[in-house]
């Protein structure tokens, strides 16, 4: 067995009690019998730290354990550091893994470390367990793994029970037999000290994971914290998740530790063993990113873990006003970036707002809010709700779908809407209820069209966007107010290899350029700009867009402003416009509209709704 630092030794005034060992960073379990009632001066030492001071420790909860009543159940006490100690917690195993074959055949053999007289420092025993059958229905026999060995005696109680090999914690010794000449003991297995501590269910792992999955998992925990990696924890698990998987706790992860056991602890069956998996790939692919160096290639046992002291990695423990993971003087702060080179196009994650018709009424629309991860889409929320009440409805639903974003990355809100609803100002929306700042000017925003969610026409816009990834700027193809180009020449200009931005000078709805905008959408067209306010010259009347049109002036600034931005980062880029336009009332762009489609952001768009929710 390997040397654990999280091995504890229970005192008071600075006599040795027993033993115990470290769960989270400031929680060591014992046996409450190791205290027999005592309250007062109590510490724990950890005998792998040579030099080290005892920490003073308070009871935090006990399982009802009393000598004098004669109740032998519930003999587990928890005890609360008056500090985070700096060593890593132990691992706890899955439920009844200390039972079955050893890797190697035979079986498992079982570790023990404690403080029994004339070993201050300790000792080690190793046992077996007789059987499965526990012994009413509290613990399990323990009988010695070879005669003439180290056998349990005043001091080994509280502590640990470990499988050899790996170290996990299976259990805790709570008694041995007494008797001369017989060597058995009892262990109180983990399953059965939650119903004394509840907490402790969320530190173990379910049996449904893998053992090489959760050994890859805690050494990218120990490697993150090693490089003081910090992050929005809850933001990674939502990103990865089954859409079956449980949501994460209120409040969500203070830390690493909690959300990587929450994974191994709260999910089960099939789907558990891919979202530990995705985790896990997301976390090395931060760590990368971070700079620190890879596991890959170091040789390592898939079920031994190691920490820098040689132990498991800690457990992540459940998130609580207890649940600090830094290390003293090291603060892990979130990225003040994207987790993406210097230079590389926006990885964005979206958030799409799907608004429809009702069915029910021009003053009812239906909304369905997802947000976008990894290729995965995450359901946030769906109501028919009133127009009045559309904006504040969407302003918490776009709230409630940030934590299931990627981390770090680039943030963008894409409305999909009928054609008919197109111009619709939704970049004006306040951006929440108690802050009026335009929706528009808070995060990148455009528009989609529920019209190009065809199959085919999202393969040829998938296609346009592979070729549009390489193109330095957006040059943008303008239809003018006086443009005598027909629609169909405007389709086969659109359809050319060099196309990319198809800007109006006029709204969707004039009429004399509505033909052109049909056509353009139906192209398709990746992306079309224009102006909500059109030209001066109205929606009726002609305009030649010469010197005086808005239309015209509306396009030479648009030109020159995108003309150098790369497709990908348009939508920043107009975020950008939209806030000098809410500082300048005659700003070209103040009322400028982004249809911006890119299929590979949405590659499992929301069902649609084949019938009125009247009925």
């Amino acid at each position: 067995m390997q040397s654990a630092a999280w091995h504890a030794r229970v005192e008071a005034y600075g006599k040795v009690l027993g033993a115990g060992f470290l769960v989270t960073p400031d929680t060591v379990v014992t046996c409450a019998h190791v205290l027999d009632g005592r309250e007062e001066g109590l510490a724990v030492s950890f005998t792998e730290r040579p030099g080290t001071d005892p920490v003073p420790v308070r009871l935090l909860a006990h399982g009802g354990w009393s000598a004098r009543a004669g109740h032998d159940r519930g003999d587990v006490a928890v005890l609360r550091l008056e500090r985070d100690a700096d060593v890593t917690p132990a691992v706890l195993a899955p439920p009844g893994a200390v039972h079955g074959e050893a890797p190697g055949g035979g079986p498992r053999k079982l570790v023990v470390y404690g403080y029994p007289a004339g070993f201050d420092e300790g000792t080690i025993a190793e046992y077996r367990v007789t059987a499965p059958q526990l012994i009413s229905d509290e613990w399990n026999q323990l009988e010695v793994w070879r005669q003439g060995g180290q056998v349990l005696a005043p001091g080994f109680s509280g502590a640990a029970v470990t499988l050899f090999g790996s170290g996990e914690v299976v259990g805790m010794v709570t008694a041995a037999a007494g008797a001369r000449g017989v060597s058995n003991g009892r262990m109180m297995p983990t399953e059965v000290m939650k119903r004394y501590w509840r907490d402790l269910d969320g530190l173990i792992p379910v049996a449904d994971h893998r053992p090489a999955d959760r050994a890859r998992l805690y050494r990218l925990v120990e490697r993150a914290e090693s490089a003081a990696l910090g992050g929005d924890w809850t933001r990674l698990y939502n990103a990865v998740r089954d859409p079956l998987d449980p949501r994460p706790p209120e409040g969500g992860f203070s830390s690493l530790r909690s959300a990587a056991l929450f994974v191994l602890s709260e999910l089960e069956g099939e789907e558990a063993v891919g979202t530990v998996m995705r985790f896990a790939e997301r976390l090395e692919a931060l760590l990368s990113t971070h700079g620190t160096p890879s596991t890959h290639g170091t040789p390592s046992t898939p079920n031994t873990p190691t920490a820098h002291d040689g132990t498991p990695p800690g457990t992540p423990n459940t998130p609580g006003p207890h649940d600090t993971f830094t290390t003293p003087g090291h603060e892990l702060t979130p990225p003040t970036g994207p987790f993406t080179p210097a230079g590389a196009p926006p990885e964005w994650a979206p958030i799409l707002v799907d608004l429809h018709h009702s069915g029910s009424g021009d003053d009812r629309v239906r909304v369905e809010v997802s947000a976008y991860s990894g290729g995965r889409r995450h359901p946030i929320g769906s109501d028919t709700v009133s127009r009045d009440g559309l904006a504040e409805y969407v302003q918490r639903q776009i709230e409630a779908a940030f934590p299931f974003l990627t981390p770090g990355a680039d943030e963008l809100i894409a409305f999909a809407l009928p054609r008919n609803w197109l111009d619709l100002p939704v970049d004006r929306w306040p951006s929440a209820p108690d802050d009026d700042t335009p929706l528009g000017c808070s995060f990148p925003l455009v528009v989609t069209d529920h019209g190009r969610r065809k199959n085919s026409t999202r393969h040829v816009l998938t296609r346009a966007w592979k070729r549009l990834d390489s193109v330095p700027g957006a040059r943008v193809h303008r239809v003018e107010c006086g443009a005598a180009e027909e629609p169909v020449k405007l389709r086969m200009r659109l359809r050319r290899p060099d196309a990319c931005l198809a800007g109006f000078s006029t709204a969707p709805a004039a009429p004399r350029t509505r033909a052109h905008f049909d056509v353009t959408l139906a192209a398709p067209a990746p992306i079309v700009v224009w102006s909500r306010d059109g030209c001066s010259g109205g929606p009726q009347e002609e305009c030649a867009g010469g010197a005086g049109c808005a239309g015209k002036t509306f396009l030479d600034h648009l030109d020159s402003r995108v003309s150098a931005v790369p497709p990908a980062e348009l939508p920043r880029h107009i975020m950008e416009l939209r806030e000098e336009a809410a500082a300048d009332e005659e700003h070209w762009a103040r009322s400028i509209q982004l249809l911006w489609d890119d299929p590979r952001l949405f590659p499992d768009l929301p069902t649609a709704h084949s019938h009125s929710p009247v009925a």
